[in-house]
């Protein structure tokens, strides 16, 4: 029963101090800065050019969508790797086929509907 908890009470301990190393470093940023406020501080800063007009902008949407299908099939394409090492191994030569074809037609069936609904379409 003590190790049962001892691995908890690790846990906690590394918590803990965790806690308390963001604590002291907060407290010793707020303590060690200088505090001389003027009125160009308290202005908004965007990458060196003073704020005009509204604060919203228009954003081409595409440019989320084709990020985000790449990261889709970058991270799919990490689980063919594991595959290929277990399809390797005996016995698991027709299941893992079929797995991964199930997993590939849920792939394809999602590219299917990005390009159906247009989302594909540089223009």
């Amino acid at each position: 029963m003590p190790d049962y908890f001892h691995g908890y009470s690790v846990v906690g301990l590394v918590a803990v101090v965790g806690v308390l190393f963001v604590a002291v470093a907060f407290g010793a940023g707020r303590l060690l800065r200088p505090v001389v406020p003027t009125r160009e501080k308290f202005l908004t800063y965007e990458c060196g050019v003073d704020p005009v007009g509204e604060g919203w902008a228009h954003t081409q949407i595409r440019y989320y969508v084709y990020a985000f299908l790449y990261v889709i099939f970058a991270v799919d394409s990490v689980f063919l790797f594991p595959w290929a090492t277990v399809f390797a191994e005996p016995g698991f030569g027709g299941v893992t086929l079929v797995e991964m074809f199930v997993f590939l037609g849920f792939l394809a069936v999602g590219l299917l509907y990005a390009w159906k609904k247009g989302v594909l379409e540089w223009t």
